[in-house]
């Protein structure tokens, strides 16, 4: 692989996304705020960078995967942010889920370096991530698209290139619309069905093959479990969905 592949952020997503980097047989030189979570990665065969700062300046490619927005942005323009090690001509892909004005402003800013930037945020939860299926939603210019495709490959299935920066962001809200729609559906069936006397798992069975089945109720579903979740609380749902709910009202 010709490509040095930087990777900021090792996360649930991000440590799944790193190793089937490795496994494809990138170069690859890995960063995360708590340091143990490198260790795995390093024993592998990755490099253990110092900084996201340290991992551009090793790296053609740097992939970020962090929690929201200040984090994205604290990252690429901080102190010993990406900004402050990448070459011109680097890249920079942001697998995170953030705001996508947040995301044409950090484009501009990197392009005005040189760098470019695309927003690939990601879908499919920690098994898409382990298992290399996860589908990627990607912003940006199409070249640097063509030239990212075979890192997207390593760690995903379903790869669209879906507009100019900011739409693979957009593109993710309306992701988690549906998914918070179809959790909901979920929630108002299974409560419906207690109402009614009937067993839940014995519900879930049989309803779940059919045409009432899908992705959200085979993965996140649980059948008896009560868990009261409000979307404006932080770390009580996924922040996508927060993020999309602020932006949608």
């Amino acid at each position: 692989m010709s490509e040095r592949i930087g990777f900021v952020g090792l996360g649930i997503m991000g440590q799944g996304m790193a190793a089937n980097l490795l496994k494809a047989g990138f170069e690859l030189t890995v960063w995360n705020r708590t340091i143990t979570r490198m260790q795995d990665l390093v024993a592998q065969g990755a490099h253990a960078g110092a900084s996201p700062a340290d991992v551009a300046a090793r790296s053609d490619i740097v992939i970020i995967c962090v929690s929201d927005t200040p984090d994205v942005q604290a990252v690429i323009l901080g102190g010993q942010g990406i900004i402050h090690g990448a070459r011109p001509g680097a890249l920079v892909i942001d697998c995170s889920t953030i705001s996508p004005q947040a995301t044409r402003e950090l484009a501009t800013t990197l392009g005005a370096r040189g760098v470019f930037m695309l927003d690939a945020p990601v879908s499919g939860g920690s098994e898409g991530a382990a298992k290399g299926t996860l589908s990627i939603m990607v912003g940006g210019e199409s070249d640097q698209f063509e030239r990212a495709l075979p890192v997207f490959q390593a760690m995903g299935k379903t790869i669209t290139h879906v507009g100019g920066h900011g739409a693979g962001q957009t593109v993710k809200l309306v992701n988690q619309v549906l998914v918070v729609g179809n959790c909901i559906a979920m929630c108002e069936a299974l409560m419906f069905a207690q109402a009614g006397g009937v067993d839940l798992q014995k519900t879930y069975n049989a309803v779940s093959q059919g045409a009432a089945g899908s992705w959200m109720f085979l993965q996140r579903r649980q059948p008896g479990r009560r868990r009261q979740l409000d979307v404006h609380q932080p770390g009580a749902a996924d922040h996508g969905a927060r993020l999309a709910s602020r932006l949608y009202h």
